[in-house]
C-alpha cells in the first residue's frame, strides 16, 4: 500500500444511528480503495471489506456492461415535509424510505412515505427499508400500510431478520421482499437459499468482498439484483457502481445516492458521486481523494482504523 489516509465526515442527517461515517483509503498500483467496516463489525466481517478495497487498489474492476447507473435516492427517517424537498432535489424517479428507525414510528413512517409519493409523483418507485426491525405480524401489518400510503411500493427491503421469516412474510403480502443482510451478513453468502425468502437482492460489493465476488453471489441467488451503498465516500462508491455496471442484468435503480448525506467528500466537489438526473456515472477507477487530510480523522481514531486494518492485513 502506497498511501493509507483514515476519514472522519460527518453525515446531513442521522443515519443507520450515526452521525459521523469514518474509513481508510489506501492506494496501490491500481488506484484507491475504500475500507470502511462499521465500528461494531468483528473481523470476521470486516475482513471482506478489506478484501474488496485490496480488489479497488491493487487488481482494479472487470470492464463494464453500462456507462450509467439509474439510482434511487435516500430519504432517511425525516419529517414529511424534509422527505418531500430531498426528493425534488435528487433529480431521482425512484425513492427509498428508511422505516422503522425507532420504537412507535409506524405513524411518523405512513407519512414519510406518503409525502414521498406525492413528491415523485404516480408515474415514480416508492421502495422502504426496515432493517431487519419487525417481526413477521408486524411486517406483515406495516407493509400492507405502508403500501397503501405509498399507492403501491415497489418492495419492501429486509423487514425481518431471519431467513424463514422473509418466507413467512412474502407469503402473506402482494409486495415484493427485497433480501440485504441475509445474504451479505452471512457467513456464506453464496450459499443462501433465498428464492423462497425474498423476490430482489440487495448487492454491497464493499461487504461482499469486491465486485467479482458479489457477481458470483448475484449468479448464485439468482434473482433480480438492486446494488446498494454501504455508506461510503466517493471512493468506495465507484467499486459500488462498478458493481452495478457489470451485472449482467439490471432491472431496477441502484441504491447508490447515499452521497448526498455527507456534508462533504474525499474527492474534490465536482467529482463527489452524487446523482444527477437519476443516474450516476460508471469510473475505471475510484476518483482521486484529493481532500482526505481536510476530513483527516483525529488521532486517536486514526489509530484505531490503522491497527484494525494491520490486524485484518497478519491475518
Amino acid at each position: 500500500m502506497d498511501e493509507v489516509a483514515v476519514y472522519s465526515i460527518p453525515l446531513t442527517t442521522r443515519f443507520r444511528g450515526i452521525t459521523t461515517r469514518e474509513g481508510l483509503l489506501f492506494r496501490g498500483p491500481a488506484g484507491w480503495g475504500e475500507f470502511c467496516p462499521f465500528p461494531e463489525y468483528d473481523d470476521r466481517e470486516a475482513a471482506t471489506w478489506l478484501a474488496a478495497a485490496r480488489e479497488a487498489a491493487f487488481d482494479g474492476w472487470p470492464e463494464p456492461r453500462r456507462d450509467s447507473v439509474p439510482v434511487n435516492c435516500i430519504v432517511p427517517a425525516v419529517a414529511p415535509s424534509t422527505a418531500a424537498d430531498m426528493v425534488r432535489a435528487s433529480g431521482c424517479a425512484t425513492a427509498k424510505v428508511k422505516v422503522a428507525d425507532h420504537p412507535g414510528s409506524a405513524g411518523e413512517d405512513r407519512e414519510r412515505v406518503a409525502a414521498v409519493r406525492d413528491a415523485l409523483g404516480p408515474s415514480g418507485f416508492v421502495r422502504v427499508d426496515a432493517n431487519t426491525a419487525w417481526d413477521v405480524d408486524t411486517a406483515v401489518r406495516e407493509i400492507r400500510a405502508l403500501d397503501a400510503a405509498a399507492g403501491g411500493l415497489q418492495y419492501v427491503e429486509q423487514p425481518c431478520a431471519a431467513l424463514e421469516e422473509l418466507a413467512a412474510v412474502r407469503r402473506r403480502v402482494d409486495v415484493r421482499i427485497a433480501a440485504d443482510e441475509v445474504i451479505r451478513r452471512a457467513v456464506d453468502p453464496l450459499a443462501v437459499p433465498v428464492a423462497d425468502a425474498a423476490d430482489v437482492a440487495i448487492l454491497k460489493c464493499l461487504p461482499l468482498g469486491g465486485v467479482r465476488r458479489a457477481l458470483r453471489v448475484a449468479e448464485a441467488v439468482g434473482l433480480p439484483c438492486v446494488v446498494s451503498s454501504a455508506l461510503e465516500s466517493s471512493v468506495g462508491l465507484a467499486a459500488e457502481i462498478a458493481l452495478a455496471a457489470a451485472l449482467p442484468e439490471l432491472d431496477y435503480a441502484c441504491g447508490l445516492g447515499t452521497g448526498r448525506l455527507f456534508t462533504t467528500d474525499v474527492v474534490a466537489e465536482d467529482e463527489r458521486l452524487i446523482p444527477r438526473d437519476g443516474a450516476l456515472p460508471v469510473l475505471r477507477t475510484a476518483p482521486e481523494p484529493v481532500r482526505r487530510a481536510e476530513v483527516a480523522a483525529g488521532p486517536d481514531r486514526a489509530a484505531w482504523w490503522r491497527e484494525r486494518l494491520e490486524r485484518l492485513t497478519e491475518r
